[in-house]
């Protein structure tokens, strides 16, 4: 399983504050944003919840189960952010919650224009290479777990929020558009992941992580992408991290995990037979990699997956 960064949990409501066992909810509002924090102490299924404007969601503990749009139900878990678009209703499960195991989860609601301003922004000033590629969110993405740097900012948006500077206003409007480019860029990631983007031949990077794909058990160097890509190799560099939210390396190194992963289902395979199999001359840096990425050693992954 990818690994998923947990976010900071603010402390639980006094209980002698309580309203309801059921999505308690206590809200922090800034100029152009509401941070509202949702505690569930009993179990209840098909707990309606919507909001005027885009909401980020994240699970801060316990666990969910979501019913959104039309797509089949799924497990919300901390380490975990859902975006939903504005007056889009979600309706929740809380299969385990009670007072020793309460949920909590975070819910910040981020004004239109906010939004609106920011993409203009990013499209005006840091525009994407290729026709018709635009900075912008994508509902077809909207649940994924948490990276680093997603994590982090959202932490920061919750310190802001729950702050009583008198600066918090102008530090979270920062924050808020450092969110929205990191969404864009997990989203984009993910829409890579999973081969949506492999369709659109405008877009540079298409045919890069195409080109990674094919090459995976080779030694992959930026020369070769920026070539494919048409640039220098200087402005690849940011532009594929602009992009993606990573460097190109760091896109290698997760593709080369990804088909060791295939790989390690097959349990006859010896590990440092996946190594080289997956482009990596020493056995021992792919295993401590794969540990680094997944938590577990290739073996201990082989061994789960047989056992399954």
């Amino acid at each position: 399983m990818p690994s998923k960064n947990l976010l900071t949990t603010p402390a639980l409501t006094h209980e002698k504050s309580l309203k309801t066992l059921v999505e308690n909810r206590t809200v922090f509002s800034l100029n152009n944003c509401e941070l509202n924090l949702f505690e569930t102490y009993k179990e209840s299924a098909l707990v309606p919840l919507k909001f005027n404007d885009l909401v980020v969601t994240s699970m801060l503990r316990g666990k969910k189960v979501m019913h959104l749009f039309d797509d089949p139900e799924f497990e919300y878990l901390p380490g975990e952010t859902v975006v939903v678009p504005s007056n889009v209703e979600m309706k929740i499960d809380f299969p385990e919650a009670s007072q020793k195991n309460p949920t909590q989860c975070l819910a910040l609601a981020i004004d239109h224009f906010k939004i609106k301003d920011t993409l203009t922004i990013l499209n005006e000033r840091y525009p994407k290479e290729g026709k018709s590629n635009f900075w912008k969110l994508d509902y077809e993405n909207y649940f994924f777990y948490n990276n680093v740097e997603l994590a982090t900012t959202l932490n920061k948006l919750i310190k802001e929020c729950m702050s009583t500077s008198v600066t918090k206003d102008i530090i979270t409007d920062l924050t808020l558009q450092e969110l929205i480019i990191r969404i864009i860029q997990t989203q984009t990631m993910r829409s890579y992941e999973n081969e949506q983007l492999l369709l659109d031949s405008s877009n540079p990077m298409s045919q890069v992580v195409e080109y990674i794909r094919q090459n995976i058990t080779e030694n992959i160097n930026i020369k070769d992408l920026s070539d494919k890509a048409c640039m220098s190799s200087t402005s690849f560099y940011r532009y594929f991290k602009r992009e993606l939210g990573v460097t190109p390396v760091e896109f290698i190194l997760n593709e080369k995990i990804k088909f060791a992963k295939k790989l390690l289902k097959n349990p006859g395979i010896q590990i440092n037979e996946v190594s080289f199999a997956s482009g990596f001359e020493d056995s021992n840096y792919f295993i401590r990699l794969f540990k680094k990425y997944e938590g577990v050693t290739p073996k201990q992954y082989q061994l789960m997956n047989f056992t399954r």
